[in-house]
């Protein structure tokens, strides 16, 4: 069966629900892998922490994998006119999974807005920077992989 990038990732919430969390909650390492553990949880079984400026953040999962990698998954929503942070560069590579909303995703000072369905992507050490476009809020998961992945 084939499925669009689109319809991928719709399915992101209900995986990240049954997936994800499991590794998110069970964060560090168990003492026998040294690496993150199976797990489930609900998505609303995640905790949201807001910032002073109105961010809202749902830690997803942290942690090292059994192949060596740091992973870190989180979702973000932010209020229009936002931005998490001003952009900046770090060792990790990370990837954008749009849910909803309009972002701006710029990269290296190239900038592409996209919605719903749309997927960014920055390679180790490149300056980027995100940005909510649209009139209503934009939520997205953020898979940060890399040496410095969730630091």
């Amino acid at each position: 069966m084939s499925m669009t990038r689109r319809e991928i990732l719709q399915t992101l919430p209900g995986l990240s629900a049954v997936l994800l969390p499991g590794l998110a909650i069970a964060e560090g390492a168990s003492a026998q892998t040294d690496s993150l553990p199976s797990k489930a949880w609900t998505f609303d079984e995640l905790k949201v922490d807001t910032s002073p400026n109105g961010d809202e953040f749902r830690a997803v999962l942290k942690g090292k994998l059994a192949t060596g990698e740091l992973l870190e998954v989180h979702e973000t929503m932010l209020p229009p006119g936002a931005m998490p942070h001003p952009p900046h560069h770090h060792v990790h590579s990370e990837m954008w999974l749009v849910r909803e909303g309009t972002v701006e995703f710029n990269v290296e000072g190239k900038k592409k807005n996209i919605g719903p369905g749309g997927v960014a992507f920055v390679a180790s050490n490149e300056e980027h920077g995100i940005t909510n476009v649209g009139k209503t809020q934009a939520k997205y998961f953020v898979v940060a992989i890399g040496p410095d992945a969730g630091k």
